[in-house]
């Protein structure tokens, strides 16, 4: 289904305001992500960190928890966006870890939304970035 250019920048709106959020007073490199589940509907999350490292939590953790207790379990896409406290967005792609959750929940083909620095997005296939991958079929 093609990805009307007003649904992908509600996406990042999201994305955005959730970064605007984020706990990370150890590293200030604040993320944000959104997920458009199966049914439309978008949940976001923030990352947030822990003086014990590694306790924090990934944006897109939040993200796919909030989606969850919404009692959604499919993500269509999920846009990412991240970057220093008080600085522009980088592209900033899901951790490893990350990209397994997303598996989980999206398999092989939920897109996933980066924007670059000058503000081109970069739109990947969870199978571009987590090929050969291990998911709930494999069980």
């Amino acid at each position: 289904m093609p990805q009307s250019a007003v649904a992908l920048e509600a996406l990042f709106a999201a994305a955005a305001a959730a970064r605007a959020r984020a706990y990370a007073p150890y590293s200030r490199f604040l993320v944000g992500a959104a997920i458009r589940d199966g049914d439309g509907r978008i949940h976001a999350g923030c990352n947030v960190e822990n003086a014990a490292y590694p306790l924090g939590t990934c944006a897109e953790a939040g993200a796919i928890a909030a989606m969850v207790l919404a009692g959604a379990t499919e993500i269509a896409e999920i846009a990412v966006v991240g970057g220093p406290e008080h600085g522009a967005e980088l592209l900033c792609p899901p951790c490893g870890g990350c990209r397994q959750k997303i598996r989980e929940f999206g398999g092989l083909t939920a897109r996933v939304h980066l924007r670059e620095a000058d503000g081109r997005i970069r739109t990947l296939t969870l199978d571009d970035l987590l090929p050969i991958s291990f998911g709930p079929e494999h069980l």
